[in-house]
């Protein structure tokens, strides 16, 4: 099946009970809900079908569909708690699509924290989902500027530190290392029916799309909307000059 003709569906997952920081999804970033930014370059994406954002919150849910989503339902309590795996979420939500619209062949997540993805992203998760059988999901990764070769500790029970992951060999640069990413929530590609039998993501095989740091910002503590706050100011200025 041609790329153009697989059913894409989008959802976008937002708890409304956030400790990091309180009512991040709906707070304003460049004058619109943080949620926004993610609903409104989904729907700008024409091999998308449609956005449905999944939450329990009736807060993002009216915030949602202003932008432009639907939110058909209201998550479960229980697969929006602090310890409930977002993954059981993902498989809720494709239940419902499945049962009530039917199958599909591409799923896509565009968490709302990730509010500087391009479309080129999209593009590209969704090109690597659809070209190759043997994947079951596509992932976005940066470089990593740690690694656990060279520069990350853990501490044993006496409280010294050693490397994550002890070199083999003699290591004293940062470049002899094995290339290690980060993974990042610019966007998720999965085929449905991998995400409905497996308990995990890395159940399966997972390919990687690699996206810029300046994209990849993720929104989960006041410092990071700080951040991202500094980010939007520095693009105003460069826009205007």
């Amino acid at each position: 099946m041609s790329k153009s003709k697989l059913r894409t569906i989008c959802f976008i997952f937002a708890r409304g009970g956030s400790k990091g920081l309180p009512g991040k999804n709906i707070r304003v970033l460049a004058g619109k809900p943080l949620i926004a930014h993610s609903i409104s370059l989904a729907l700008a994406c024409p091999r998308i079908e449609t956005v449905i954002v999944s939450t329990d919150d009736e807060a993002i849910a009216q915030e949602a569909r202003l932008a432009g989503a639907e939110v058909p339902f209201l998550r479960p309590a229980h697969l929006a708690s602090d310890t409930a795996p977002e993954w059981k979420a993902w498989q809720h939500a494709i239940e419902w699509f499945e049962q009530q619209r039917g199958k599909f062949d591409v799923f896509l997540s565009l968490p709302a924290t990730s509010p500087f993805r391009a479309m080129e992203d999209i593009e590209s998760c969704l090109d690597a989902i659809s070209t190759d059988e043997d994947t079951d999901a596509v992932i976005t990764v940066c470089d990593a500027q740690r690694s656990p070769y060279f520069n990350m500790v853990t501490l044993d029970d006496h409280g010294f530190a050693g490397l994550v992951i002890p070199p083999s060999g003699s290591i004293s640069r940062r470049q002899d290392t094995p290339a290690i990413y980060d993974i990042t929530t610019v966007a998720y590609a999965a085929k449905p029916p991998f995400v409905l039998r497996a308990s995990k993501l890395f159940d399966g095989k997972i390919r990687t799309v690699n996206i810029p740091a300046s994209r990849a910002l993720d929104i989960d503590t006041p410092f990071d909307f700080e951040l991202a706050e500094a980010i939007v100011h520095i693009h105003n200025q460069r826009s205007a000059d």
